[in-house]
């Protein structure tokens, strides 16, 4: 968060853990938007039910985590994997970089060019 900011939007579900006054003053004070899905419709939240499930099994449930910092590295070189090599069958079989950078940059690419940073005077810690 640190180099491209905050998102603009989070899109939830009903969940505990998104619903505590905690989460709402963390969001408020970075100006981000908790977006809730209809209680009972993970039908709303199709695109992120998916990620999660493949989060889970390719990456969770594929490594014991020794430390914080072991979680960390494994779940950073998954991302790398996700967005930059493994094929997503709803974009025709190509990595997701490739629909963003058709040079194959790493990612993330130029921040300052990152549709959802936001300048360096508006970061909240």
């Amino acid at each position: 968060m640190q180099e491209i900011g905050y998102p603009k939007t989070i899109r939830v579900d009903n969940g505990s853990e998104f619903i505590s006054r905690d989460m709402d003053l963390w969001a408020y004070q970075r100006g981000v938007i908790l977006d809730f899905s209809r209680p009972g419709k993970p039908t709303d939240n199709a695109f992120i039910e998916a990620f999660n499930s493949k989060l889970r099994s390719e990456c969770l449930n594929a490594h014991w985590f020794l430390s914080l910092q072991d979680a960390c590295e494994k779940l950073e070189a998954w991302r790398r994997h996700y967005n930059e090599e493994r094929p997503h069958s709803a974009i025709g079989n190509i990595p997701p970089i490739r629909l963003a950078n058709s040079a194959g940059a790493t990612s993330p690419p130029d921040v300052s060019k990152a549709e959802n940073s936001r300048p360096a005077w508006s970061k909240v810690g």
